[in-house]
């Protein structure tokens, strides 16, 4: 089950890159945040959706957010793969899968694979409520960008 909408987002502390914590309670209840869970990084979708992302920044910036990635991947994979693919946020590594279990976007078996991230999306507002939560058990199907920017901008 995922968190709910006009319920708390609960904050965890991952690895941005080895050794480099990042604690979310430092966001979440602070300022507006979009949550985006990836299966997994240098996956073709994955990659399309992060790199949107990428391109579209400014509109995110002046939206007044932050954004974070987050998949199963090692604090090592994440790392590179925002510095290859030029991510301007941070993608964070949820190796122990702390994080999707608790935001109900956990596959338990995907291809074979167990506990990989699902694809989902949610933006938590200034006050760390969740006002929008999207979760996909297709790793095909790509995130509503829209419906996330209007969320963002609803906060």
């Amino acid at each position: 089950m995922s968190v709910a909408v006009g319920t708390k987002a609960p904050a965890f502390t991952l690895p941005s890159k080895p050794g480099n914590p990042v604690d979310l309670s430092q966001t979440l209840g602070h300022q507006k945040t979009v949550i985006l869970f990836f299966p997994l990084a240098f996956s073709p979708v994955c990659q399309a959706e992060m790199c949107t992302f990428r391109d579209g920044w400014s509109k995110w910036e002046k939206l007044g957010c932050k954004v974070f990635g987050v998949s199963i991947d090692s604090p090592f994979v994440v790392e590179k793969f925002r510095e290859m693919e030029r991510i301007p946020f941070a993608l964070l590594s949820d190796f122990n899968k702390e994080m999707a279990a608790a935001y109900g976007a956990l596959h338990a078996d995907l291809m074979g694979l167990k506990g990989v991230t699902k694809r989902a999306a949610f933006v938590v507002d200034a006050g760390g409520v969740v006002r929008y939560a999207w979760v996909s058990d297709d790793p095909r199907v790509q995130v509503d960008f829209d419906a996330i920017e209007k969320a963002v901008a609803a906060c």
